[in-house]
């Protein structure tokens, strides 16, 4: 007779340089090509030793899974980057990270958390799960490989 094995617990870490192949190798799977709305490696190195810049990393033991990238300043606190390997999703990495980031920007004394997002990418939804609402919109911002334009969500929230 078999056994099912439980799955080892995700765990949240701060993560840096050193985690930044594992970051990209998430992003390139977890971002839809056709918006190009993922970073380049040389985007995130260039905005990691930035003040108030933080990164996350999910996973499970040595497996990355899922991470975040944030910025605070002043009473603000801006989620720049959040995803999650599409192999992992339904397994709450999301919300945790969502979690994660808005008790560090209480930790800092923000005030105001804020992001943005494609209008039609499903992780609207979990920010609305996580008290984000719409406070703007910004026209045809986001360009698809195909030419049609899409207007960015900008979402926010009180602490």
């Amino acid at each position: 007779m078999s056994t099912v094995q439980p799955r080892p617990p995700i765990v949240l870490q701060p993560a840096g340089w050193d985690q930044l192949d594992a970051v990209m190798a998430i992003m390139a799977r977890a971002f839809d090509p056709n918006f190009g709305e993922a970073w380049t490696r040389a985007q995130c190195a260039g905005i990691l030793p930035m003040h108030g810049v933080k990164m996350m990393l999910a996973g499970e033991m040595d497996r990355p899974l899922g991470f975040s990238l944030t910025r605070m300043v002043a009473d603000e606190a801006e989620l720049l980057l959040l995803a999650v390997a599409p192999e992992a999703r339904r397994m709450r990495i999301g919300s945790m990270l969502m979690v994660h980031f808005s008790e560090q920007a209480q930790t800092f004394g923000a005030s105001r958390l804020h992001l943005e997002v494609r209008d039609g990418n499903p992780a609207a939804d979990l920010y609305a799960r996580h008290q984000f609402s719409i406070a703007g919109r910004r026209p045809n911002y986001y360009r698809g490989a195909d030419g049609q334009m899409f207007d960015a969500l900008t979402m926010a929230r009180r602490i």
